[in-house]
C-alpha cells in the first residue's frame, strides 16, 4: 500500500518552484471509525475537500468508490496497526526524496491532505534508532499542513510549518491563533479569479490558491482561499463573504 501521493493540481503549481509537495490522504473526521479531525465543524465537514476531484467520483446509486476505501484503510492502519504504519510511511518518503531529486526537486510533505493529526506525538523508528517523531527523523525536509488545533507543540519543529484554518464557530480560536503568530487560512466565498480582500481582521490577504507552499508565505498574513466544490453552497459560517463582512464591519 502506498501511503503518499501527488497530483493535486494546487500542490504541482509548486514544480515551477523547484518543489514536489506528497500528500498523505486519510479518511477525515469519523468517516474511518477513527476521529482524525478533532476539531472538525458541520462547515468543514460538509465542505471537505475529501470529495474534491477523483475522490468524489461515484458510480450511479453508490456513496464511495477505489479513493475513498484506500484512504479509510490507511486510517485503520494508522490507528491500529502504528508501528507498521510508520514503517511504511518512512519508506515511503525516503522514496520521496529519491524520486524528486532526480527530477532536480526538492521534496516537501504534508501529512494533513485530508486529516488533522498531531504527528509531533507519535515517535518514529528510522533504522534501527527511535526519533520523538517523523520531523525529527527526517530534519532536513520540510513538512507543512494546516490545522484547527490550537495549542500543538511546534514550535521548537524547524521544519514543520502550521498554518491556522478558519472555519464555522472558531472566531475565538482564530483570534488566538493570531496572537500565537499563525498564518490563518481563510476560505473566502468569491467568483475564482476575482481580487481577494484586502484585509480580514485587520490582517492582509494574498491569494493562497497560487501555491500551496504554505511555508514561504509572508508572516502575519491571511492565506486567501477561493471556495471549491460544495464550499460553494456553504451556508454555515465556514466560507466568508467579503459583502458580509462589510456589512457587519
Amino acid at each position: 500500500m502506498k501511503l503518499l501521493s501527488v497530483g493535486n493540481p494546487k500542490t504541482l503549481k509548486g514544480m515551477t518552484q523547484g518543489y514536489m509537495t506528497y500528500i498523505l490522504h486519510l479518511a477525515p473526521a469519523t468517516l474511518s471509525g477513527h476521529n482524525t479531525c478533532p476539531k472538525a465543524t458541520a462547515g468543514c465537514i460538509a465542505a471537505c475537500l475529501n470529495t474534491a476531484g477523483r475522490g468524489g467520483m461515484f458510480k450511479k446509486g453508490e456513496n464511495t468508490n477505489v479513493i475513498q476505501k484506500a484512504r479509510i484503510r490507511k486510517t485503520v492502519f494508522f490507528y491500529e496497526e502504528r508501528a507498521g504504519f510508520f514503517e511504511w510511511l518512512v519508506a515511503d518518503i525516503k522514496l520521496a526524496i529519491k524520486q524528486a531529486a532526480k527530477q532536480g526537486l526538492v521534496p516537501v510533505f504534508r501529512l494533513n491532505g485530508t486529516s488533522d493529526i498531531s504527528w509531533e506525538k507519535y515517535t518514529v523508528e528510522v533504522d534501527g534508532v527511535t526519533y520523538i517523531n517523523i520531523f525529527a527523523a527526517f530534519p532536513n525536509v520540510q513538512f507543512y499542513d494546516y490545522t484547527k488545533v490550537l495549542g500543538r507543540k511546534v514550535n521548537n519543529i524547524a521544519n514543520y510549518h502550521l498554518t491556522f484554518s478558519a472555519a464555522d464557530g472558531n472566531d475565538a480560536d482564530v483570534m488566538s491563533a493570531m496572537t500565537q503568530g499563525y498564518n490563518i487560512a481563510v476560505v473566502f466565498g468569491i467568483k475564482k479569479g476575482s481580487a481577494m480582500p484586502e484585509t480580514y481582521k485587520f490582517m492582509p490577504v494574498f491569494n493562497g490558491d497560487e501555491s500551496d507552499l504554505r511555508f514561504l508565505d509572508p508572516a502575519n498574513s491571511v492565506v486567501g482561499l477561493y471556495a471549491k466544490g460544495k464550499a460553494k453552497k456553504d451556508i454555515s459560517g465556514f466560507v466568508k463573504y467579503p459583502s458580509i463582512m462589510l456589512k457587519s464591519a
